[in-house]
């Protein structure tokens, strides 16, 4: 008679199966944002020129635009992931936790098409 227990190749396993892809990607864009925060203060703190034309010049660079654009999508990465877990882990109610889910989303898009639109507007 085989015993029926959850020990062993015979475990059933449930779930979404991305714990560690989310944990990854949470840290990753944590570190972007750490590097971009320490540029931006070392910037700050060494200008010279404490206007907006002096910020807006930084802001006009490429290489600048760019890795702020990187910066806010992997902060609204960021965000998705953790707001995406309050939702699956406190939200009882399928139909509740789905709007919620989508209307994060869509505000999430809504925040990184208004970046995109800043940054390239300076």
């Amino acid at each position: 008679m085989a015993s029926k227990n959850n020990i062993g190749q015979r475990r059933l396993v449930v779930g979404a199966h991305y714990g560690v892809k989310d944990w990854l990607a949470q840290r990753v864009t944590a570190i972007v944002m750490v590097v971009y925060t320490l540029i931006l203060l070392g910037t700050f703190l060494t200008a010279q020129n404490f206007t907006y034309e002096g910020w807006a010049a930084l802001f006009s660079r490429q290489w600048f635009k760019l890795f702020s654009l990187v910066t806010f999508l992997g902060l609204y990465y960021h965000v998705w992931v953790g707001i995406r877990d309050i939702w699956m882990d406190y939200v009882k109610n399928a139909g509740i936790k789905l709007a919620l889910q989508f209307a994060t989303v869509l505000w999430l898009l809504a925040c990184a098409a208004w970046t995109v639109q800043i940054l390239w507007s300076v």
